[in-house]
C-alpha cells in the first residue's frame, strides 16, 4: 500500500511508534525512524534489521521543537531515499499530575513536545512535500483530545492542540496536495499507559464496549489507511481508535 513511498515516523523506537514503523516497513515504504536519542534509535534499528532490508532503514534523532535540527534531519531524510512523501508525528508524552503538583516547567515541557515539535516537523515536511507536488502528515491525537481527563490537564490540553492543527493544516496545505489528519487513540498497551495509576485506568476501562486494551498495532493499522491513498480523499479528520469508548 505504500510502495515507493518514504516515512518518517517521530516516537518511532517503542510502543505505538515502533508498530507504525514496522506497518510502513511491511506495506513497502522507506522508514527513517525518529527518536531522543541514538542510542535508543540504534538499538531499534538493531532489531528492525533482522525483519527489514537495510537500505530500507535510517535513523534520525534531532531535538524535534529545533526548526534547525529538525529540517536538516528530514532532508537527509529526502537525500537518503530521494523523498519525504509521509510524517508521522507521533511523538509525545503523557502527563496525570494534579493541577496542585505542577512543578515550575513541567507544563512547558508537556506543551514543547506534544505542541511545538508537532508544529516544527509539520512545517520541516510540508516544505518538502510542497516541492514535491503532496504528500501526508499524520498527528498522534488521544481520546482526551475530545473529553480531558481527571489530572494531568498538560495532557488533554495539549491533544486539543494537536486537534486545532490538524484541522487548520489541512484547510491550509490542501491547495498543496497536502492531507493532514489524526489518529486518536483510546487506552492502548503501551508503556505510557502502564504508567498511568490504575484508579486512572480501572474506570476508562470499564467505558470500553469491545472489552479489551488496544493494540499498538491497532493504531498502526488506522495509520497505514490514512497514509495510503485509500485515504486520498481523507482530510482534516481526527479518527479515533478507541473501542467506542464511552465517557
Amino acid at each position: 500500500m505504500l510502495k515507493g513511498k518514504t516515512a518518517v515516523v517521530t516516537g518511532g523506537t517503542r510502543g505505538i511508534g515502533l508498530a507504525i514503523v514496522k506497518k510502513f516497513l511491511d506495506n513497502g515504504a522507506k522508514v527513517a525512524l525518529c527518536g531522543s536519542r541514538q542510542e535508543t534509535v540504534d538499538k531499534a534499528l538493531e532489531e528492525l534489521k533482522k525483519d527489514y532490508p537495510e537500505d530500507s532503514l535510517m535513523g534520525i534523532w534531532p531535538d524535534l521543537a529545533d526548526a534547525e535540527a529538525v529540517a536538516a534531519a528530514f532532508t537527509q531524510v529526502r537525500e537518503r531515499f530521494g523523498s519525504l512523501d509521509i510524517l508521522a508525528n507521533n511523538a509525545g508524552v503523557s502527563s496525570s499530575t494534579s493541577l496542585y503538583d505542577y512543578q515550575p516547567g513541567e507544563f512547558e515541557k508537556i506543551i514543547r513536545l506534544n505542541v511545538d515539535a508537532v508544529f516544527v516537523c509539520a512545517q520541516a515536511a510540508a516544505r518538502i512535500m510542497k516541492e514535491q507536488g503532496g504528500g501526508v502528515i499524520i498527528n498522534t491525537s488521544s481520546m482526551v483530545s475530545l473529553y480531558g481527563q481527571s489530572a494531568g490537564c498538560g495532557y488533554p490540553a495539549s491533544k486539543f492542540a494537536v486537534n486545532g492543527l490538524t484541522k487548520s493544516l489541512a484547510r491550509e496545505l490542501g491547495k498543496d496536495h497536502i492531507r493532514v489528519n489524526a489518529v486518536a487513540p483510546g487506552i492502548i498497551r503501551t508503556d505510557m499507559v502502564a504508567a498511568l495509576p490504575d484508579e486512572m485506568i480501572k474506570p476508562l476501562m470499564a467505558a470500553v464496549p469491545l472489552g479489551r486494551v488496544g493494540e499498538p498495532e491497532d493504531i498502526a493499522n488506522a495509520y497505514l489507511f490514512l497514509a495510503s491513498d485509500l485515504a486520498s480523499y481523507v482530510t482534516g479528520e481526527i479518527l479515533s481508535v478507541d473501542g467506542a469508548m464511552m465517557v
